[in-house]
């Protein structure tokens, strides 16, 4: 099978609900990352996406809806919190774990009495979920436990012939997979940051917890809520370990090393020797997290032994660079 290329326009959208209807799958664009999109309604049209990625079965999807009129047929509760943090973050990068419907395929959820779900700003999204009139489960459009596909070019790198089409559109405006926060535990938890970050989401609840899996490896066997909690994930093929320390310490370290490439921020460029890649300023999260999945996958193209990435702060944006990245280092840092 060939994977279809269809265009981001009116007679491509057309072309991708047709086949989402038709319990397909197809891969479309959205602010976070491409998302490989099939009808949340469908246990046949899921386990396609599950059989394409090569996705471990107990990972839980996001399911994505075009408009506030839609939520109803994907949760079963929709909580006064739930609304305010829709009304404040909606259309936008934040997914809302809440209790799902009957109508939501048991294979989304996989074995929970839960949905993330959460409204895409890009307008083409949203467009095919209101052409196709359901909800859409949608993980990132990748082999499962590489990086992420931030655009059309990275999808057909890593599906093509093993989905029915893919809608080519812009690079992905934020670069990292949304913010996931648990509405259905006391306190409410962030499970997954992202754009969103905690520190607004804060402003919302005050009594936030984040998640002990944020920043280190769920315990084995332990059951994950949200997608990108529990495996290397996001990984290059090129081994790749993650760095903290300063300037001067990152920069004494890589140039040591032998055929290796350095993922640097753009204040440590004159103190490296070695070959490296800058993914943007060390108080730019922003920067950070729109470039970092498209240079893991250059990264593979360099023929390099190992990839050192100096470590991003903890907080804002620069948080969700982080749980990425401490991710594709299978949870290996190196402190200096």
């Amino acid at each position: 099978m060939i994977t279809a290329r269809l265009t981001d326009d009116n007679k491509g959208i057309a072309a991708a609900a047709d086949i989402l209807k038709a319990d397909g799958v197809v891969a479309i664009p959205t602010e976070t990352v491409y998302g490989l999109a099939a009808s949340a309604f469908s246990d046949k049209a899921i386990e396609k996406v599950f059989i394409a990625k090569g996705r471990p079965q107990d990972n839980p999807l996001i399911v994505h809806i075009s408009d506030i009129g839609m939520i109803s047929s994907a949760v079963s509760e929709f909580s006064p919190i739930a609304k305010t943090l829709a009304d404040a973050f909606w259309p936008g990068p934040l997914t809302l774990v809440l209790k799902k419907s009957e109508r939501i395929a048991e294979s989304v959820s996989r074995g929970l009495d839960t949905v993330a779900v959460r409204m895409p700003s890009h307008k083409v999204a949203r467009e095919v979920i209101k052409a196709a009139g359901i909800p859409l489960a949608a993980p990132s459009a990748n082999i499962s436990g590489s990086p992420s596909p931030t655009t059309a070019d990275h999808v057909i790198a890593d599906l093509d012939g093993r989905i029915d089409a893919v809608i080519m559109s812009g690079s992905s405006e934020v670069g990292v997979e949304s913010t996931v926060v648990s509405l259905v535990t006391d306190p409410p938890r962030l499970l997954r940051p992202g754009r969103v970050t905690a520190e607004e989401l804060m402003e919302y609840i005050p009594n936030l917890v984040i998640d002990k899996a944020v920043l280190s490896e769920p315990e084995k066997g332990e059951k994950v809520a949200s997608p990108g909690m529990k495996y290397k994930h996001y990984s290059p093929k090129t081994e790749v370990l993650l760095i903290s320390g300063s300037e001067e310490a990152f920069a004494d370290f890589v140039n040591k090393q032998e055929n290796c490439l350095a993922i640097c921020f753009t204040e440590d460029e004159k103190s490296l020797t070695c070959d490296y890649l800058s993914y943007g300023a060390k108080t730019d999260g922003e920067a950070q997290a729109k470039s970092i999945f498209s240079l893991l996958r250059k990264a593979d193209t360099l023929g390099k032994d190992k990839i050192y990435i100096h470590a991003p702060e903890k907080t804002g944006v620069s948080l969700a660079v982080y749980n990425r990245l401490i991710r594709a280092a299978a949870f290996r840092v190196i402190e200096l």
